[in-house]
């Protein structure tokens, strides 16, 4: 059928039964913002917006046969004039007061299905994994699907989350700027996040306006309200959020993992490279990893995004990994602090044979990255990064060499010697970057 047919098969549909039952008709809409999302996710967003303005105008601004429709979505997407042609709509939102209990269980209810079924003695394993909704001011707001599965199967398990690809989520932190990503890095860790926020997701906004993100993940339930505190002074609330649940944490951690599902074998080959001084190997490797990796952040040839640490998934070290760069702001260029924080992540699966330290004092300043051996047959390992600046160096050779030489010139051996260490097992390692390029060069065991 032809759009047009489509668009108005909802109000044709309206007439049928309305002449048959004799009465108007009630329409609800479900997920009505579903095909929005995927739209601006895959690339079509203007030729759905365009055809759901004229669904919507067919089906409830010029439909003569309705008596009332209900319509429910996650995302407020008003500003896209979707609904310039409807009138009197009341919303409802997360942060509305009005049906604040109609959108899952209260706990008091979840405790008498616990009872009924008798798991009312995993009640605190239930409210660490299900727990955590907040609509208006009513909170402890249990997820109904997850609850009704764990009911059903008598298991803990990532239901909900499960039940949707979360592609539009996924997008938007895997390509976002370096503050999405230490802000994500927070809240996996347990912090909370202070933000004003505007429930009318713009979604061509999305990708220049980074609070946008935290509205959606509230909207769609991946964030809860903490607290709502009001600014007097800008009239309107600052609310503190923090992850749900347990299984919205598992979900994040699940998606984050499946970036780099596939580079477990050029990780892992970098690394036995790296043990065994195989420079050649490295180069290959990293250069593999940096491909297969770096585009996951940004559409350019350089990366800007800084990583996050992400508890036990070695994988997904090598996009978040925090850290100190510890250097003034003017002189921690985000480049490198990328790259940086990037070969900081791979060093996790190291953990068990060296003691991995960054920006530390040696010498005569901070290093980038050392590697003491827990066992004295491993040798040590110094390593420094630098991003390929034309203005300095002429070549990505030459860069690799200045990073080989600012080892040298710091001294940044002097701890490890200190600690007994033989210079001849100390080796130093310069890493270029350029882009996806990648160029390591080593010195001579105690070479000086």
């Amino acid at each position: 059928m032809t759009d047009q047919e489509a668009s108005s098969s909802i109000k044709a549909l309206s007439l049928y039964l309305s002449r048959y039952y004799q009465k108007q008709v009630i329409i609800l809409l479900d997920e009505y913002d579903t095909p929005l999302q995927e739209a601006w996710v895959y690339g079509y967003w203007q030729e759905m917006v365009e055809f759901i303005r004229s669904l919507f105008n067919s089906s409830f601004k010029t439909n003569p046969y309705l008596e009332r429709a209900v319509m429910t979505g996650i995302t407020r997407v008003s500003k896209e004039s979707i609904f310039s042609d409807l009138n009197h709509l009341k919303v409802v939102t997360i942060t509305s007061e009005k049906y604040e209990t109609c959108f899952g269980f209260t706990e008091e209810e979840v405790w008498n299905a616990l009872k009924e079924s008798s798991l009312y003695e995993q009640k605190e394993r239930v409210r660490e994994w299900y727990d955590g909704f907040t609509f208006g001011k009513r909170r402890d707001i249990y997820n109904p699907w997850s609850i009704l599965n764990y009911l059903d199967k008598r298991r803990f398990a990532a239901y909900w989350t499960n039940t949707s690809s979360n592609g539009l989520v996924d997008k938007m932190i895997r390509e976002g700027s370096t503050d999405i990503k230490m802000i994500m890095e927070n809240l996996l860790k347990g912090q909370h996040l202070y933000r004003k926020l505007d429930e009318q997701i713009i979604f061509h906004q999305l990708a220049e306006d980074e609070n946008a993100i935290w509205s959606l993940l509230l909207a769609t339930g991946y964030l809860k309200v903490e607290n709502r505190i009001w600014d007097e002074e800008e009239g309107e609330d600052l609310y503190e959020l923090s992850l749900t649940n347990k299984e919205v944490y598992l979900m994040f951690r699940r998606m984050i993992r499946k970036w780099f599902a596939g580079s477990a074998s050029v990780y892992n080959g970098f690394l036995k490279a790296l043990l065994a001084g195989d420079v050649k190997s490295m180069n290959v490797y990293m250069n593999k990893v940096a491909m297969a990796t770096f585009s996951f952040f940004r559409g350019g040839n350089e990366p800007k995004s800084s990583l996050l640490e992400f508890g036990d998934c070695p994988r997904a070290n090598s996009l978040f990994v925090g850290f100190d760069s510890g250097k003034r702001p003017s002189e921690a260029a985000e480049p490198e602090r990328f790259y940086h924080g990037f070969v900081l992540g791979l060093m996790v699966e190291l953990s068990d044979r060296y003691v991995t330290t960054s920006n530390r004092e040696s010498g005569l300043g901070r290093y980038d990255v050392m590697m003491e051996p827990r066992h004295p047959e491993d040798s040590a390992a110094i390593l420094e990064f630098k991003v390929h600046d034309p203005e300095e160096e002429r070549t990505l050779e030459d860069t690799a060499r200045e990073a080989l030489a600012r080892i040298e010139r710091q001294n940044y051996a002097a701890l490890l010697e200190a600690k007994g260490l033989d210079a001849q097992k100390i080796r130093k390692y310069g890493f270029a970057f350029e882009g996806r390029k990648v160029l390591i060069r080593a010195a001579e065991a105690g070479e000086h």
